[in-house]
């Protein structure tokens, strides 16, 4: 596989199109992604289970992705699991972890700005099997301090679920901290990495978690391919159930051609990352944030921290103006707003809110991601839009 170059060919699917500022949404598949994952969905269709020789070459290229994925995390192969979503993959982590346990009254402790997937499985598991969770507050740059997690510790913890980054304000929570605290009272410790891997280098061994989500649409592999980190010796209940695929966790004939896509994807980030890809999206991320506020001075408020958060994501409130009515009057951007619209009525971000923000700032924010094809002229583009539709405000 060729290496990522300094510069890369314009995306087909993003040329022509307004600036594309919503990579934390989702990411154009790679054509090298699509290229590779192309011949096992035409040539090489075998069963990789199967014992004839057009099982092979599926059965190899699951193993070869499997090891790709894990090389991304600093995991072994074997504690790869393909799933269909990081959705499947947090169900299986949280809902595996509680009914693997036996325990009568199982704890789960996670956060306030967990994505919907950890949270609302959480409160599955209280309501189907009779476990109790536990939802941690988060200060105002969105971070759960230790001494929260701490606090909330017993002896019928079974797993803290904390993710590595938020999708809104790209904010890095203090994992390894976090996941040290879990373990020395016994409890497992998961990580919802979707929005992390491929963005900032991530070991699962010096994290110290136990179980760890990968999303392949968020690093450019199509959406439907995705994987949990099960650390070796760690005991799960399987989600799917029946012919003992994916170690018996997670039933059903791969979908080789998704799961070569995802390792694709993986070796692509691997090689970004060590070749400094995120010092260059943050610089450009940077960039947007000087233009904003050296033009609309005094109106331009940053929700989250300013260091310890994803270099692609700029979560920026305008005074004045909601977010919703700044990006419909943009036709230039495409990106996120801090609200979310239910029959016609906009509210707050829950993510914003649980951080202490106003229902005004929450409702003035925007959601800036850049990613492998933004450039200084979309920066440029984009900033000059924003600015004049604010300005006319």
């Amino acid at each position: 596989m060729s290496a990522p170059s300094g510069v890369l060919p314009p995306h087909p699917g993003l040329a022509g199109g307004p600036v594309y500022l919503d990579y934390n949404a989702t990411t154009p598949v790679d054509p090298r992604v699509a290229e590779a994952m192309r011949p096992y969905l035409t040539d090489f269709f075998g069963n990789p289970s199967s014992s004839h020789r057009y099982a092979a070459a599926p059965r190899w290229a699951l193993a070869e992705a499997r090891a790709q994925v894990a090389g991304l995390i600093g995991a072994g192969p074997g504690e790869i699991v393909f799933t269909g979503s990081g959705s499947e993959a947090d169900l299986l982590a949280l809902r595996g972890a509680v009914l693997a346990s036996g325990r009568p009254r199982p704890q789960v402790i996670t956060q306030a700005t967990e994505h919907p997937a950890v949270l609302e499985t959480c409160r599955a598991l209280e309501r189907l099997h009779g476990a109790r969770a536990t939802v941690l507050p988060v200060d105002g740059d969105g971070l759960v301090t230790p001494a929260a997690l701490a606090a909330a510790l017993t002896e019928d913890t079974v797993l803290v679920s904390v993710m590595a980054a938020n999708n809104e304000t790209g904010v890095l929570q203090p994992i390894t901290e976090l996941a040290a605290l879990a373990h020395e009272r016994g409890a497992l410790f998961h990580c919802d990495a979707a929005q992390a891997v491929g963005k900032v280098l991530l070991d699962a061994r010096e994290l110290g978690v136990d179980l760890l989500t990968i999303v392949g649409h968020k690093m450019y592999a199509p959406k439907g391919a995705a994987a949990l980190f099960v650390r070796e010796g760690v005991r799960l209940e399987p989600v799917v159930y029946g012919g003992g695929q994916e170690y018996g966790l997670r039933a059903g004939t791969e979908s080789v051609a998704l799961a070569v896509a995802l390792g694709t994807a993986a070796q692509l980030a691997a090689v970004e990352l060590a070749n400094g890809a995120p010092v260059r999206t943050m610089a450009l991320r940077d960039d947007l944030h000087r233009r904003l506020t050296a033009a609309l001075p005094g109106r331009v408020h940053l929700n989250g921290p300013d260091e310890q958060r994803l270099p692609n994501t700029l979560n920026v409130s305008v005074e004045g103006v909601l977010g919703h009515e700044l990006l419909a009057a943009v036709g230039e951007i495409a990106a996120s707003t801090g609200s979310a619209c239910h029959s016609g009525t906009h509210t707050p971000s829950p993510v914003l809110t649980a951080m202490g923000l106003d229902a005004t700032r929450a409702l003035g924010a925007l959601r800036l991601s850049l990613g492998r094809w933004s450039t200084a002229e979309d920066i440029e583009t984009a900033a000059a839009a924003l600015i004049r539709a604010a300005g006319a405000r």
